[in-house]
């Protein structure tokens, strides 16, 4: 077991060890609240490297670096947004419709009758005290 000092050469470590080997690699956070002390240990059966640390300042980098493996463990990447199209779409009704029966019939329109949006709940009235 190798305790290394740096966060980077951890994070570097630790993300070509799972690269080299994701089906043997695992991954352990410990947290002693007692002592305020956080380590890490990711291993692979064969090589078993381990981070230290009682500030709280690396809970930032701690939080990126689980984000970072989590997607290579699931073998997802980052999503980049779609580029915005330069011609703009023009939301027209079909020819000899009511716009206003439109825009009545859309479905984007927030839910009727003072049912509670999104699937929320509705409260109960207190009972009266007599």
């Amino acid at each position: 077991m190798v305790y290394i000092h740096a966060w980077q050469e951890y994070q570097d470590a630790a993300e070509a060890l799972y690269t080299k080997s994701p089906t043997t690699t695992r991954y352990c956070v410990k947290w002693r609240s007692s002592e305020g002390k956080l380590v890490l240990k990711i291993t692979d059966n064969t090589t078993c490297i381990k981070f230290k640390t009682y500030s709280s300042i690396f809970l930032n980098r701690f939080e990126a670096l689980n984000l970072s493996l989590m997607e290579k463990m699931q073998n997802r990447r980052k999503v980049e947004p779609p580029a915005a199209n330069p011609e703009p779409v023009a939301a027209s009704t079909p020819s000899g419709a009511d716009p206003v029966v439109a825009a009545a019939t859309s479905s984007a329109t927030p839910a009727a009758g003072g049912a509670p949006a999104a699937g929320g709940v509705k409260k109960k009235k207190p009972k009266k005290k007599k």
